[in-house]
C-alpha cells in the first residue's frame, strides 16, 4: 500500500483529536513492539496495538476506526507497563472508541418537546436526562 504523506495527513484533524482525547503523545512510540507482544487479548486483534499507533502516526485514522481492535482491547495497561515511552494504548482506543460513537450519535438528534410522558413513565428521571444528552451530544 503506498501513501501520500504530508504536514496535513499527519498532523490531520482526526489525528490530533484522537492525541487531545487520549493524553497520549502518538509521536512518543517508536514501534519497539512491546505493546503487542505483552497484550493478552492480541490474538483476536485484528491490527496489532504498535501497527494502530503507526497508522496514526502516519494519519491513517479510518482504517483504526473500523478496526475490531478498538473494541477488543481489555484496558488492562499490560501495555503502558511494558512501554518504554509510557505510551497507553489503551487510553488511545478509549479515544478511537469516543470518535466512533460521537460519529454514529451524531445525526441522531432529539428533540426535547417530542419525548412524551408515556414514554418515560417508567424511567427514573436522571436516565432520562442522560439519553438525551447522549443522543444531543
Amino acid at each position: 500500500m503506498r501513501l501520500k504523506l504530508s504536514a496535513e495527513v499527519i498532523k490531520g484533524d482526526l489525528v490530533e483529536r484522537v492525541a487531545e482525547l487520549s493524553g497520549q503523545n502518538l509521536s512518543a512510540c517508536y514501534q519497539c513492539g512491546r505493546c503487542s507482544a505483552g497484550c493478552p487479548v492480541v490474538e483476536e486483534m485484528d491490527i496489532v496495538p504498535s501497527e494502530v499507533i503507526r497508522l496514526l502516526q502516519l494519519g491513517q485514522v479510518e482504517p483504526v476506526l473500523d478496526s475490531e481492535t478498538i473494541w477488543i482491547c481489555a484496558s488492562c495497561l499490560q501495555c503502558a507497563s511494558r512501554c518504554p515511552r509510557g505510551v497507553e494504548f489503551s487510553s488511545i482506543c478509549d479515544a478511537l472508541r469516543a470518535i466512533v460513537l460521537r460519529k454514529r450519535l451524531s445525526g441522531s438528534v432529539v428533540d426535547a418537546d417530542e419525548v412524551t410522558r408515556t414514554m418515560v413513565s417508567d424511567a427514573p428521571q436522571m436516565g432520562v436526562v442522560g439519553a438525551l444528552r447522549k443522543l444531543n451530544g
